[in-house]
């Protein structure tokens, strides 16, 4: 097991004898028996000078360093939609190490104060599967957004990309929680602070004053409420902390390349506000063009035995998709009918092992075995294998043409062949002739293969030894008219896959030819498709049914560095330029999420991705 893998443990509630939530881990109260959204208000909101420190603003950003119960992040929501001087945008961060399960937090919350019923609801509805990382919420339309980070917060914290106004210091007390008080953790919240950042709690340790106070805090007591003589209000000292960019709603952006990554981009980038061009030749043919013909495809989250990074970035991105596109129309939005990883002999082991370590929510991921299978997909395979809830079957012309379509997406005809300007603040792409064919504040190349061709040109774009090696990879899936027993009601995934039918075909996949001239359909790639599939579902290739028609499939490319991770993120030194490319055979995977890293950065709201992995994806 990695060192880096902190497995999840959830929270288990007990009561007090005045009947106050408590936590039998810590031998600690969950809030004060005075009402917890009174010390929600009193303490964190008036403690950090809120709600007038907001008013003015575009975008204000909390960062809690517990969540518990929710009971702050309710108060503060509720204060927010109160206001009618409130910041357009309130982004909140949180800590916890050991989150509620859905169930627990739904009975904790059923006597939440009137004024926040309503809000508790929503957040019940969101709250997500119990997985260590990072967990991004939305609310009113986007313009309230929660990112949990589920784990130890002296390790999290590090992981975190965000620019903090205010802190809610709201650990269990330092005597019996210490990690949540520490000069290291304290450090950090600096590192993330903007100038004139505060932070308020109802602790007054003289340990952990000192600890605000070295860390850059300037700390001060305030009289305390029930009972409690004295609070702690800190502010950060003069000269520290980042100064809060100016970010005008709305930026004008150019995505070249009208594919998967390109959509995924342009559908956050929208989301936000944003006046989003997407320029390709291919929409000549329509704006699902680069996937004409390809009738389905997979999108499954993926476990490895410690959890490492491309683990990581799959269950990120699955999650990202979910929340995307499960409100697209419906010829659009991916199906989510679970996936089943099929193992058979010495793997079934192995997987079943790496299950027991890793501890993920049976939500999330379970165990089915033989007996199970039949009842979760309809066919009938002698092997068990690992369920994943959240696999989907997506159609991708259909996801193409819906994403496009939304509001703030302008769709052109044209190739880039340079891209000029940046310094001034506009960006110009033009074709080879060298007529303007689009032109705005920022930039992302989302066009595959061809985005190292364009930065080349670019006089102040970096050397990038990873985009130098990207190279491209032909494949292709096959289409099977199946019958009884053929028909899956589940994705099936393995050394290849099989997916359930549309309008009576099923797709399988898939080849991966690294020398090919060309990508095309072929009998050699049929028959390969073939086997693989014939494999997964115990049958023998002659038995997976019959052809729509001669040599049916669907043949594309695939672009993809040596590490086979996504390159996503801006260029160094050359603002308003970013990359979401080499996406290699998850493009359905990354592109959700690599939109909403793009737009998050671009807006200066918390990333919703750790820092390690942000590194890992980085154009450097």
């Amino acid at each position: 097991m990695s060192s880096n893998y902190e497995r999840l443990i959830p929270a288990r509630i007990a009561f007090n004898e005045r009947g106050i939530p408590v936590s039998p881990l810590y031998g600690d109260a969950y809030h004060p028996g005075w009402g917890a959204r009174e010390q929600a208000l009193k303490v964190f909101l008036h403690g950090n000078g809120l709600p007038q420190r907001w008013r003015g603003r575009r975008v204000f950003t909390v960062c809690e360093t517990g969540f518990g119960l929710g009971n702050n992040f309710l108060a503060l929501w509720q204060a927010w939609r109160d206001d009618a001087q409130r910041p357009q945008r309130l982004h909140v961060v949180s800590f916890e190490a050991h989150p509620l399960e859905r169930r627990d937090l739904r009975r904790l919350l059923a006597s939440s104060d009137a004024s926040m019923a309503a809000l508790a609801q929503q957040l019940i509805q969101a709250w997500p599967p119990l997985l260590p990382g990072l967990h991004r919420l939305e609310f009113e339309g986007g313009r309230v957004t929660l990112t949990l980070a589920f784990g130890a917060a002296g390790r999290l914290s590090k992981q975190l990309d965000a620019q903090v106004d205010a802190y809610f210091l709201d650990g269990f007390a330092p005597r019996v929680n210490p990690e949540m008080w520490t000069p290291s953790l304290f450090g950090q919240l600096v590192r993330m602070a903007n100038r004139d950042a505060t932070a308020a709690t109802w602790c007054c340790a003289g340990a952990m004053r000192r600890a605000l106070q070295d860390a850059g805090f300037l700390v001060s007591k305030r009289p305390g409420h029930g009972g409690k003589r004295e609070m702690t209000v800190a502010v950060l000292r003069p000269g520290l902390g980042r100064a809060a960019a100016a970010r005008p709603a709305g930026a004008s952006v150019l995505v070249v390349g009208g594919g998967l990554a390109g959509a995924g981009a342009a559908q956050a980038l929208s989301l936000r506000g944003h006046e989003v061009t997407v320029v390709d030749p291919v929409f000549e043919q329509g704006l699902g063009a680069s996937h004409r013909g390809h009738i389905a495809a997979a999108l499954s989250p993926v476990i490895s035995s410690d959890d490492d990074i491309r683990a990581r970035l799959s269950r990120a991105g699955v999650a990202r998709a979910l929340h995307r596109w499960q409100g697209l129309p419906e010829a659009g939005r991916p199906w989510r009918c679970g996936t089943l990883e099929v193992a058979r002999g010495a793997e079934a082991l192995s997987r079943r092992k790496a299950l027991d370590a890793l501890g993920f929510p049976a939500e999330w991921v379970r165990w089915l075995d033989a007996s199970e299978v039949r009842e979760r997909t309809g066919l009938c395979i002698a092997a068990g294998g690992l369920w994943f809830a959240d696999g989907q079957r997506a159609q991708p012309q259909a996801l193409l043409e819906s994403l496009l379509s939304l509001p703030g997406i302008s769709c052109r005809t044209g190739s880039v062949a340079r891209l000029a300007g940046g310094d001034g603040g506009v960006w110009r792409a033009l074709d080879a002739a060298g007529r303007e064919l689009a032109r705005a504040e920022h930039v992302v190349l989302a066009n595959a293969h061809g985005a190292a061709p364009l930065l080349n040109a670019v006089a102040r774009a970096p050397r990038l030894p990873k985009l130098a090696g990207l190279y491209r990879m032909a494949g292709e899936v096959g289409y099977f008219q199946g019958g009884e027993g053929r028909h899956a009601r589940a994705v099936l995934a393995g050394d290849g896959y099989w997916l359930p039918p549309v309008e009576g075909i099923c797709v399988a996949g898939s080849t991966y030819d690294m020398d090919a001239d060309r990508s095309e359909v072929s009998p050699a790639g049929r028959e390969a498709v073939a086997r693989k599939a014939s494999a997964l579902l115990g049958l023998r290739p002659d038995e997976l049914g019959d052809r729509p028609h001669a040599l049916a499939g669907w043949a594309g490319w695939r672009a993809a560095v040596a590490d086979r991770l996504p390159v996503i993120g801006p260029l160094d030194g050359v603002p308003g330029l970013w990359l979401a490319c080499a996406y290699g055979s998850r493009g359905l995977s990354w592109s959700a999420l690599a939109g909403d890293i793009i737009a998050a950065r671009i807006n200066g709201e918390p990333v919703p991705l750790e820092r390690e992995l942000l590194r890992k994806i980085a154009p450097r």
